[in-house]
């Protein structure tokens, strides 16, 4: 069995990462929503080892899937290492026998293995490979892969090292370009342009998410309530999440709502992102905010027909937002890093829409939806020099032509920098 071949393969920033990760565990698990690209880089990576040598193997196929969950043993033995396993969610018993061949021969790069996040794999994986896997979160593609342009660089941090290449390899980022790539959303299907009709495919994607996924994580009775929360959380992203208020408007218990959140989480759809605050001050907001890994998901689901309905719509700044979070997660996720990011906001009305905090500085950043820099989009950034750690370069990512500064800390960078 051989995965699909595609003719116009799109470069990923895992690529070198997941190489270096197979050089040193027994097992890399590539982990991601559906339709994000999963087997296609690791098919691409298997092509650039030899091809031949490591076989594939899709648990898609009923009789792979019945021989991995009835004899675990004896399809390793059918499909021995090096080998990519495909959707191992399916025989979540297989992960046992993988330890144990793991522990006769830890040859690295052993084991390649894809599966959408769920809760009894990753309780399976965590519970029989601790040590010996490495794991890899594949979102859809950042707007620097969709746009082949070079991806070799370091996570954005406002000021570092690779600012300038990024200035002179950053995306156009005018109102349009950048409304049509947070329309268009991120899976590779619609950036490929291999499906042409988004709107089909976002309801083909929802309706597959709902009847597999959703059911396969958590005893879901009523899927039509479940669709009207997705819908709902949609509706929130890029603000402060309440589940009393979720829940109300859908018409479910906190708990169920808390429970169905975590699903969204686990599967990769969203993420919270929590707030900073630290001893000093007890007027800090302390709940997260929610924000959609995919822009055109989002859009989909509140209903705009269009990227410039969109962009002149009640949701523009938010989702502009949600837009900018997801490059900056990219920038570090597809390096296999981990961002210390939060946002500040206090009960006396400061805030600032992300923190990244590295080396023991916190480094500001803000987003705006304008093309006109303005000095006082950097005021509330004083607040951080009364916190512990020092505070590093700011930025206000926004839709100017080119960097400008605004302080001496402080520069407006166009949006298509990340």
């Amino acid at each position: 069995m051989q995965p699909p071949i595609t003719d116009s393969y799109v470069p990923r920033a895992l690529e070198q990462p997941i190489l270096a990760a197979s050089e040193q565990f027994p097992v890399v698990l590539v982990t991601g929503p559906r339709q994000v690209g999963k087997t296609t880089l690791l098919d691409r990576l298997r092509a650039l080892e030899g091809g031949d040598e490591r076989r594939y193997v899709t648990l898609d196929d009923f009789a792979a899937r019945e021989l991995a969950s009835e004899d675990p043993a004896l399809f390793l033995q059918r499909f021995p290492p090096p080998v990519l396993i495909d959707e191992v969610q399916y025989a979540p018993g297989l992960l046992s026998a993988i330890k144990q061949a793991v522990d006769r021969d830890r040859r690295p790069g052993a084991f390649w293995l894809t599966g959408s996040q769920q809760f009894q794999m990753m309780r399976g994986i965590t519970e029989s490979l601790a040590g010996r896997v490495a794991m890899v979160d594949l979102l859809g593609f950042s707007r620097r892969e969709a746009e082949r342009r070079p991806l070799d660089l370091e996570p954005f941090v406002p000021g570092g090292d690779d600012l300038d290449r990024r200035l002179r390899s950053a995306a156009p980022s005018g109102l349009d370009a950048v409304f049509e790539q947070v329309w268009r959303g991120s899976y590779p299907a619609l950036r490929t342009e291999a499906v042409r009709d988004r709107d089909l495919f976002y309801r083909s994607y929802v309706q597959t998410y709902l009847e597999r996924d959703v059911r396969e994580l958590a005893q879901v009775g009523d899927l039509m309530a479940f669709h009207r929360f997705l819908k709902a959380c949609a509706a929130r992203t890029g603000q402060l999440i309440n589940l009393s208020d979720l829940a109300r408007d859908v018409d479910i218990a906190v708990s169920t709502a808390k429970n169905w959140l975590s699903i969204l989480e686990a599967s990769l759809q969203v993420r919270l992102l929590p707030p900073y605050f630290d001893n000093l001050s007890k007027r800090l907001v302390k709940s997260p905010k929610l924000y959609f890994l995919d822009t055109g998901l989002a859009a989909y689901l509140t209903e705009w027909s269009s990227p410039r309905t969109l962009a002149a719509g009640a949701m523009a700044g938010a989702i502009f937002e949600t837009y900018v979070f997801g490059e900056l997660w990219r920038s570090y996720s597809h390096q296999l890093r981990t961002p210390r990011l939060h946002f500040y906001r206090d009960k006396d009305g400061r805030e600032i829409d992300f923190l990244l905090e590295r080396d023991g500085a916190l480094y500001p950043i803000e987003v705006k939806r304008a093309a006109t820099p303005r000095r006082d989009w950097t005021r509330a950034f004083a607040v951080l020099d009364r916190l512990a750690p020092a505070r590093g370069d700011g930025a206000v990512l926004c839709l100017v032509e080119r960097d400008i500064p605004l302080d001496r800390q402080t520069t407006a960078l166009p949006v298509g920098v990340l």
